[in-house]
């Protein structure tokens, strides 16, 4: 009986002596894990702090341009091939993790002495080289007007312009790419193949965009103004070039006027009756001449291509006299059915229709006692 016992006993205590072990084998394992994944933590910290230093002790500057639309995210892997950051990871992490400022659009002047910190205060500063330049084309200028306002914001001269319009293969390249440039424009009596095709508006420019890149911005500008009546010119009995003269004839003899559509559709009851057109304005752009100047009777009554005032020919003339606003191609494309053979607009833009001449010529003198004559600037 104490035989048993005692096997008991020694049976019971290696038993529990081998649960120990087992449970202090256990807790070895579970310490050294614990050891382990701080280890690994102090380790990611501490590569984490590496890899969000500067890459160099050097003064080393490398220019980095940020496009619209970046954010610190899609330039991370640019950051790294220029050498500015050590990794996009930790770069990602920091930026995660810290409050940051707005990333603007230009070109930074970075160093890779800066880590990741000061390259992210950086973007997000206005220390960023201005390399764009925002040039405004009002409506109703010409390209004479166009050469110029190049020359003034640009290192082109007015010649470089008129150059690149004489370029047969630049003009025909136009011709193939866009559908609304037609063999029209190579007419020879034409001043300038791209003149009413430029669509007038204030655009940005890179500073360093040469005058083609210019016109393909106001040409794809003009590809979007004239397809929302892609269906009504096709099926005009007037062509896109026609549509578009008689669109910069509007913009400059509507004036300040609000009622373009009622405009167009005297120049229209003029062309379906054999009229001449009677506009001034084109007079002008024939001799070249600004508004500020009357008219010399010897100009008005001269034959060539534009002059619509004289009876040389009637109808529309060979090509646009100006760039027209979206509102005077709108007012082409839609006018007014009246029967209206006469039109003026008061200083004020509102608009008088007559269908005689003695109406017309009795607004005029009603207008001019009252003050409310529209002179041109």
């Amino acid at each position: 009986m104490n035989y048993k016992n005692n096997l008991k006993e020694i049976t019971t205590s290696k038993t529990r002596f081998l649960m120990k072990r087992k449970l202090n084998k256990k807790g070895i394992i579970l310490i050294m894990s614990l050891a382990l994944i701080i280890l690994l933590v102090l380790i990611t910290i501490v590569v984490y702090f590496i890899k969000i230093k500067a890459v160099s002790k050097e003064n080393i500057k490398v220019e980095f341009r940020v496009e619209q639309g970046d954010t610190y995210n899609s330039i991370a892997n640019e950051l790294k091939e220029k050498d500015l950051i050590r990794s996009p990871l930790a770069y990602k992490i920091y930026i995660k993790t810290h409050t940051k400022g707005t990333l603007k659009k230009g070109t930074y002047e970075l160093n890779k002495n800066m880590n990741v910190k000061t390259l992210i205060e950086t973007l997000s500063s206005d220390d960023y080289k201005e390399d764009h330049i925002t040039i405004t084309f009002k409506e109703g200028i010409n390209m004479r007007n166009i050469a110029e306002i190049i020359e003034a914001n640009t290192n082109y001269t007015q010649e470089d312009v008129f150059n690149l319009l004489k370029d047969e293969q630049y003009i025909d390249s136009l011709i193939k790419n866009y559908w609304f440039l037609t063999d029209d424009i190579k007419n020879e009596q034409i001043y300038y193949p791209l003149e009413g095709y430029l669509f007038p508006n204030t655009y940005e420019f890179n500073k360093n965009a040469t005058i083609q890149d210019i016109f393909k911005v106001l040409l794809d500008q003009m590809d979007i103004e004239l397809s929302k009546y892609k269906e009504q010119i096709t099926n005009s009995e007037f062509t896109i070039h026609e549509l578009l003269t008689l669109a910069s004839i509007v913009e400059l003899e509507a004036g300040t006027s609000h009622e373009r559509n009622g405009v167009a559709s005297v120049f229209y009851n003029r062309i379906n009756d054999n009229w001449t057109l009677g506009s001034d304005v084109t007079t002008y752009y024939a001799v070249a001449k600004p508004f500020t100047q009357d008219l010399l009777a010897s100009e008005i009554a001269q034959c060539n291509a534009y002059n619509t005032r004289g009876t040389c020919f009637t109808g529309l003339p060979v090509g646009p006299i100006s760039n027209p606003s979206s509102e005077s191609i709108e007012g082409v494309m839609n006018p007014t059915k009246t029967n209206y053979y006469y039109f003026v607009a008061d200083k004020n833009g509102n608009t008088y229709f007559t269908t005689t001449a003695s109406e017309h010529q009795k607004i005029i003198e009603k207008l001019k006692k009252e003050g409310l004559w529209y002179n041109y600037e």
